[in-house]
């Protein structure tokens, strides 16, 4: 058994069980529970419009969401900071339809959003981790995830849980809706449901290869983590979880991003760390790898040094990175779920090349902590 001296790396290994459950919250074999997904039914707008309201890593999946919704599903959304939306007086006269996502479903500033788009006749639906919470019980809709109690104020199982509900809830937007038929449905749930077994069978190879990559990188001073898509919000993710579990300064920025400023500060010191995945059967999957390969290949030009997650047995991307963290391939819309988890692993043991009390980082907490 592994040994976990710290609730953050239980919780890491801890992610496939907490996707299993949360899946089996909300399906039955390879179908969606009908009944599951019944408050769901009246929440979406007919415009198709979304408003996804949340702050910290629950934003960051909100972003993921973004790309999902709008692809899978053919809506329009918009993604705000929970404590920037609440400080907007005039509302919207469209009323979109509003999803919170939250862990605890206690976050003060996000409640105040989710209660304000509810005085405002907005139809609401909740995301959260803690049965009975606030959010659950005040929004017009809510999905519960089967996470667990999260001690370790870095949020990881919560992340990916929330990430899966997510995508569950793609699929029954875009069944409902007819964007997708109901094989395709069928074929990308049991995509989903394979998920944590592929996750689980590479814990180990990530636990070792990050805490190597710690000792080898604990010298930077700020990180920069690139992504494009889907993988921009885990880049984000990645950069909150170091600067939160490390206090090594880090940002996430979408990859062609880079060269509009943030590339003045690469150096010894200023790392990159680049999301380079790809699903080679999506078309624009392979576009947005290929316009990173050519980054790649003008930041060895430049001399960076640069931490590349890639699929296993990618060779190009290996020879233009300095280091490599290798994932199994997966679809284009499950991959952030096993890209963000290297990247824990990675902030994990970067806080103990600091001296750093990961579970619980100074001037940090947690809304709600479950006993």
């Amino acid at each position: 058994m592994p040994d976990f001296p710290h609730a953050m790396l239980r919780e890491i290994f801890e992610q496939p069980d907490a996707i299993r459950r949360t899946l089996d919250l909300y399906t039955s074999g390879h179908a969606l529970k009908t009944d599951a997904f019944a408050p769901m039914a009246r929440w979406l707008n007919p415009r198709g419009e979304v408003l996804i309201v949340a702050s910290g890593s629950s934003r960051h999946a909100g972003l993921a969401a973004e790309i999902l919704f709008e692809d899978l599903c053919g809506l329009a959304v918009d993604v705000e900071y929970a404590s920037e939306w609440g400080c907007r007086g005039t509302a919207n006269p469209r009323h979109p339809s509003v999803l919170v996502i939250s862990q605890s479903g206690e976050t003060s500033d996000t409640l105040a959003a989710l209660r304000q788009a509810r005085d405002r006749g907005d139809h609401t639906l909740a995301i959260a981790n803690v049965p009975g919470s606030a959010m659950l019980r005040e929004a017009g809709a809510a999905m519960v995830l089967g996470a667990g109690p999260e001690k370790a104020i870095p949020a990881t199982k919560s992340f990916t849980s929330q990430l899966t509900a997510l995508h569950l809830l793609a699929l029954f937007l875009a069944s409902r809706s007819g964007a997708m038929d109901a094989a395709e449905a069928e074929r990308n749930l049991r995509e989903l449901q394979a998920l944590p077994a592929q996750i689980e069978s590479q814990l180990e190879g990530w636990r070792t290869a990050t805490e190597a990559l710690a000792t080898r990188y604990a010298d930077a001073s700020t990180f920069l983590y690139l992504g494009r898509g889907m993988h921009y919000a885990i880049a984000r993710e990645g950069a909150l979880k170091m600067k939160e579990s490390s206090y090594v300064h880090a940002e996430g920025y979408p990859t062609g991003e880079l060269k509009h400023g943030p590339n003045a500060l690469v150096g010894e010191n200023v790392p990159l760390v680049v999301l380079a995945t790809a699903d080679r059967g999506l078309e624009d999957s392979m576009i947005r790898y290929e316009k990173t390969l050519q980054l790649l290949q003008d930041m060895k030009k430049q001399g960076a040094r640069v931490i590349a997650l890639a699929n296993t047995g990618d060779e190009k991307v290996r020879s233009l990175a300095t280091d490599t963290i290798e994932v199994e391939p997966a679809a284009e819309y499950l991959l952030p779920l096993v890209e963000v988890i290297p990247l824990q692993f990675f902030s994990y043991f970067m806080a103990l090349e600091h001296g750093v009390d990961v579970d619980r980082p100074r001037n940090l907490s947690k809304a709600v902590i479950e006993l």
